[in-house]
């Protein structure tokens, strides 16, 4: 995570930002942003990398890169509002040792925005269509080694597809279905059960329900709806709210604000399918 000592709305590269430039404060996005870490911290041991100034969607620790094993794969921003980050946040990783790989300077990849792992299988679900390239996904596949599942993403307000799709423990799946084409749903709902599909309304969508942070059966998120929040607890979640008000005049919410480093081991996986 990154403290968000310089967050704020100075530009527009998503419909979430349009009318909210200079609308944010500080003060409010630390309260939130502390409530938050409060949450995660209770589940997990948080490491932080140092906000720089100049920088204020750093806080969006997501976007830094795609980790699985012991490999980081780093975004290549669309935006040049964005692009500052990737050398900070290339240092962060190395010096956690994780080998570093980069995409080609002219094909756009956001990394865990746009790029999340499976909670039941050995796959990675990739979005495109606003931030990052389709082209990503196949370099992404081969620098891995792992299934990479293509999905299009056609709302312009779910612009990364953690805004709008939510991998949940044991397979589980949260999503918002118009925010993807006809063929995009068509392959969701053929490589996961109807039984382990939780389709939200526009309503919870709007809120970011989608885009939260899943710690075993514990699900962190900005807002749910009472309906939501039953079916969630009938698979078998703990739901935790807090208020991320402030960071949805940026586009993000729980999840973008974190980046998970412990992604499943390669042996992990093995095992597992093995057992």
């Amino acid at each position: 995570m990154c403290k968000p000592e310089y967050f704020g709305v100075s530009y527009v590269i998503n419909p979430w930002m349009q009318g909210n430039i200079n609308q944010t404060t500080v003060e409010r996005a630390t309260h939130q942003w502390d409530a938050l870490l409060s949450a995660v911290a209770g589940l997990a041991h948080v490491d932080l990398i140092e906000p720089q100034p100049g920088l204020p969607d750093m806080v969006f620790t997501a976007n830094a890169g795609f980790l699985f094993d012991d490999t980081a794969v780093v975004s290549r921003f669309r935006f040049a509002e964005r692009q500052g980050e990737e050398a900070h946040f290339e240092r962060w990783f190395r010096s956690r040792r994780f080998s570093v790989l980069r995409m080609p300077d002219d094909i756009p990849f956001e990394g865990a925005g746009d790029a999340l792992l499976d909670r039941g299988t050995l796959r990675i679900w990739a979005a495109w269509g606003h931030r990052s390239a389709r082209t990503s996904h196949d370099l992404l596949a081969k620098m891995l080694g792992v299934e990479v599942v293509s999905l299009r993403l056609v709302d312009a307000r779910f612009y990364h597809l953690d805004t709008c799709f939510c991998p949940l423990d044991v397979g589980y799946l949260l999503y918002y279905p118009p925010a993807f084409d006809a063929q995009s749903n068509r392959m969701i709902e053929r490589l996961v059960p109807s039984e382990l599909r939780i389709a939200i309304d526009e309503n919870d969508a709007l809120n970011f329900a989608c885009n939260a942070i899943n710690i075993d059966s514990t699900i962190i998120m900005n807002k749910t709806s009472a309906e939501l929040l039953q079916r969630l607890h009938a698979a078998g979640f703990v739901v935790i709210e807090r208020d991320m008000t402030e960071f949805l005049k940026a586009g993000g919410a729980a999840k973008c604000l974190t980046l998970r480093v412990n992604e499943p081991r390669q042996h992990q996986w093995m095992a597992s399918q093995t057992a």
